[in-house]
């Protein structure tokens, strides 16, 4: 394991924008299309807005799988992730596919299934993620199943989860905050 400490959140991001690209770029360089797990949130904003200026990646060779989705929330509202995706990475490096979770599906356990099934048709390359204020990773809020074989599942989001997606300005207030998800397993994303 490599630690890097940055002096500021803009060095943070170029850094891993860089390192991303070079992983990117070296999948690429050895197969037809590279694979990448996205995630959203306030670390992530600058990384992904720096990674979709740089030169050299064959953006319609690459193939995105969404790292977790509120239940219940429209794309519309704010907090969407799909939302935030498509218009900080879909929209702006057209990729081959983007494998996006529809937190809107009346059956998130339906939605698991599929869009598990097409998450282990391939290997992945990289995962684009962040660790949460109170350790959760996607939305596996600790104590997390570590030992689920199935690449997605529907998970119930703890008082700090919710907290933080407040204090973060996705919503008001905690009462607003969706009380389940559909995240990718720890399992999955390591």
């Amino acid at each position: 394991m490599r630690i890097e400490v940055h002096e500021t959140s803009q060095e943070l991001a170029e850094a891993a924008a860089q390192q991303a690209a070079t992983i990117l770029k070296t999948a690429l360089a050895r197969k037809a299309e590279a694979n990448a797990i996205v995630a959203t949130g306030m670390s992530q904003a600058a990384f992904l807005d720096r990674l979709a200026q740089l030169p050299g990646i064959d953006w319609r060779r690459v193939v995105f799988f969404h790292l977790d989705e509120y239940v219940g929330l429209s794309v519309s509202h704010p907090a969407s992730f799909r939302k935030y995706l498509r218009e900080r990475v879909d929209s702006r490096v057209h990729p081959k596919t983007f494998h996006y979770i529809n937190g809107e599906n009346p059956d998130p356990h339906q939605e698991c299934r599929r869009v598990g099934k097409e998450i282990t048709r391939r290997e992945i390359d990289v995962a684009f993620v962040g660790v949460g204020e109170n350790g959760h990773l996607a939305f596996n809020d600790p104590p997390a199943d570590f030992e689920t074989t199935e690449p997605y599942l529907v998970v119930n989001l703890d008082e700090a989860c919710r907290r933080q997606q407040v204090n973060e300005g996705w919503f008001k207030t905690v009462d607003e905050v969706p009380t389940q998800a559909i995240s990718m397993s720890v399992r999955q994303i390591l």
